[in-house]
């Protein structure tokens, strides 16, 4: 939080320094500032929503969206088989010469599906935190191998802590869910609810297709022209690499470790 204000005092000093400059700066974080210090205006924000706001843009917007691609980058350096398969879905569908536009999203769904199964595996978001508007009943399935499901009562007002981490390794959901394989998602709609680390229906993640959009085109201009490889420690192999590298960290969020990577320009 002390972070957060730090940042957002910085901005209004350099808010102030410029005034009505047109060279000042006209970031999203910067609006979010003036909009605070605009006491004419009727929408004017409050301190408590300025920082609410900055929150969201910097850690739900920016952190955990860096996290994932690092552990997709991790992925696929140790999976070349895989990292070549993304490369010439990217080469035939944006080319060498081309930037990726919007409309190439739906045919890179390859490189959503690298992103995707990292998030699956180190998910941003570890646990969600639900409350009851009304007295219900949910209905959880039995154990593999038992039908139907077990009712589950839950009264107004009471919370539910779901654990992404468990739901994301649960084998009832996912074929070998410590393995790394984004071939899962390969037929499976950018949109659909299979994919449930954003979490799913009217509370989802406001940001999901600002995130997936971003790492998709972010992942196909780097893989295109660089080959992703891990820097291993003398006597390192792979498999050690990956425990060493590929490991939870919780910060603010679930990511991995640093991913000491070796970038190797590719060539027509």
């Amino acid at each position: 939080m002390g972070f957060m204000r730090s940042q957002v005092a910085d901005r209004k000093a350099d808010i102030s320094d410029h005034g009505s400059d047109k060279e000042g700066r006209n970031d999203a974080f910067t609006l979010l500032v003036k909009a605070n210090e605009d006491e004419a205006s009727k929408l004017q924000l409050d301190d408590q929503e300025l920082i609410g706001n900055v929150y969201a843009m910097l850690f739900a917007g920016h952190e955990t969206t860096a996290h994932t691609l690092a552990a997709t980058l991790g992925f696929l350096s140790l999976y070349q088989d895989i990292q070549e398969e993304v490369f010439e879905q990217i080469i035939s569908v944006v080319g060498w010469d081309c930037d990726p536009v919007y409309e190439d999203y739906a045919c890179l769904n390859k490189v959503l599906a690298v992103f995707y199964e990292a998030l699956r595996m180190f998910p941003a978001g570890f646990i969600l935190i639900r409350e009851a508007e009304e007295d219900t009943v949910l209905q959880i399935p039995n154990p593999p191998g038992q039908e139907g499901t077990t009712p589950f009562p839950v009264s107004k007002g009471v919370q539910i802590i779901v654990d992404m981490i468990g739901i994301q390794y649960n084998p009832r959901y996912f074929d070998e869910p410590e393995e790394y394989k984004p071939s899962r998602w390969y037929n499976i709609s950018s949109e659909s609810e299979a994919f449930s680390a954003f979490s799913i229906g009217p509370r989802t993640c406001i940001g999901r297709k600002f995130a997936t959009t971003e790492a998709v085109a972010f992942l196909t201009v780097l893989l295109r022209d660089w080959k992703v490889e891990p820097i291993l420690k003398d006597g390192e192999t792979k498999e050690g690499w990956r425990k060493r590298v590929l490991d939870a960290r919780l910060v603010l969020t679930l990511g991995v470790a640093d991913v000491p990577l070796r970038f190797t320009k590719r060539s027509k």
